[in-house]
């Protein structure tokens, strides 16, 4: 398989230049990172929302169950992100009616979470246990830090959604970038005006390759051998699936939200800040229509996911699609039901055959 391999997948030492995605909230179970890592590609843990003791617990599992090289997400936190109490106020005021509808008596959400001691605790878990690939999403991390981590050996990924954000992600010292096109399901990478993140893979890949030195991990509707090869072509060195892996067996995603995605088309998903306060790609749902149309009411990211993650979570409970994030890229229609060998073995037999 020497032609599928490069200086990236050298260094990396993985024998396939293709990462399963790091999707935040239990998406990334320990056998989905581990069994990818063991077929010959990147397994990452979306550690975004997890406690330092959680992600622990992973890192040890997923050491149990591979010796190959993983990776872990993390998000950067925003440190201008805030709410006033009357905006909380009117927040949690339009949420009600969709609480009562499932039967919340009474939400737990609060404002005073501490998101940037949260990322601090989990660079320490990174540091501690030594992660050899860790990459970062919603912005940079302060230079201190890509250096303890290059330091001990760490590769550190940044994630871009245009030129501009490439070009300070090399400046600051990253190893790799991550170009996520609008077609990526879930959050967008963006940390600069969040309309700037909204370019498509086939012209974003070829306009982050030409303007930076470091290798390109292409993201967004890469769902077969086909994506694969035209990502390659457009000048990436690795590529990331996402939905593509969510659908596999060993894919802790809910199996209403995989049925979703097996039966859904390309036009079904929307950008929305509904759920978190982020625009994010996933399947229309009840929700995010209701939530359209309100002018006020949605709080900034992580503000209203820490709001609305009652209302998701009880959903689950009640197999209620209408009030799930259904993140998932526009390809969803390629999805299929299958388990991460057959996956890895056809993504990289039919491309060999390209």
């Amino acid at each position: 398989m020497k032609r599928m391999q490069n200086e990236v997948t050298e260094r990396l030492g993985i024998s396939y230049p293709i990462f399963q995605a790091p999707m935040a909230g239990g998406i990334t179970t320990p056998a989905l990172i581990s069994e990818t890592s063991n077929c010959g590609g990147l397994g990452n843990l979306g550690a975004g929302y997890m406690l330092p003791e959680e992600m622990n617990a992973a890192i040890k599992e997923i050491r149990s169950l591979t010796g190959k090289p993983f990776g872990v997400n993390l998000f950067v936190p925003n440190h201008q992100v805030f709410s006033t109490e009357a905006a909380f106020a009117q927040a949690v005021n339009v949420l009600k009616k969709v609480q009562a509808d499932l039967g919340i008596e009474k939400s737990n959400s609060q404002l005073d979470k501490d998101h940037q001691a949260l990322f601090e605790q989990q660079l320490e878990v990174i540091l501690s246990t030594r992660v050899p690939i860790c990459s970062f999403t919603f912005g940079i991390p302060d230079e201190i830090v890509i250096k303890d981590l290059k330091k001990q050996g760490t590769i550190v990924i940044g994630t871009a959604t245009n030129v501009n954000e490439a070009l300070e992600l090399e400046a600051s010292g990253v190893d790799m970038i991550v170009a996520q096109g609008s077609e990526a399901g879930g959050h967008r990478g963006t940390f600069h005006e969040e309309g700037s993140g909204l370019i498509g893979s086939m012209a974003l890949i070829p306009q982050i390759a030409d303007a930076i030195k470091l290798p390109v991990i292409a993201a967004g509707g890469i769902m077969d051998a086909r994506g694969m090869a035209a990502a390659f072509v457009l000048g990436a060195k690795v590529v990331q699936l996402g939905t593509a892996f969510l659908t596999c067996k060993e894919s802790g995603a809910h199996s209403i939200y995989k049925e979703a995605i097996l039966n859904a088309t390309e036009e079904q998903t929307t950008l929305t800040k509904a759920f978190s306060g982020k625009l994010a790609r996933g399947i229309r749902n009840h929700f995010i229509k209701e939530m359209e149309g309100q002018s006020i009411g949605i709080l900034p990211f992580p503000l209203q996911n820490d709001l609305t993650g009652p209302i998701r979570k009880q959903a689950a409970k009640l197999n209620n699609r209408e009030y799930m994030s259904l993140w998932a890229g526009q390809g969803l229609r390629l999805a299929t039901e299958t388990t991460v060998k057959e996956l890895m073995d056809k993504l990289t037999k039919e491309y060999l055959e390209l």
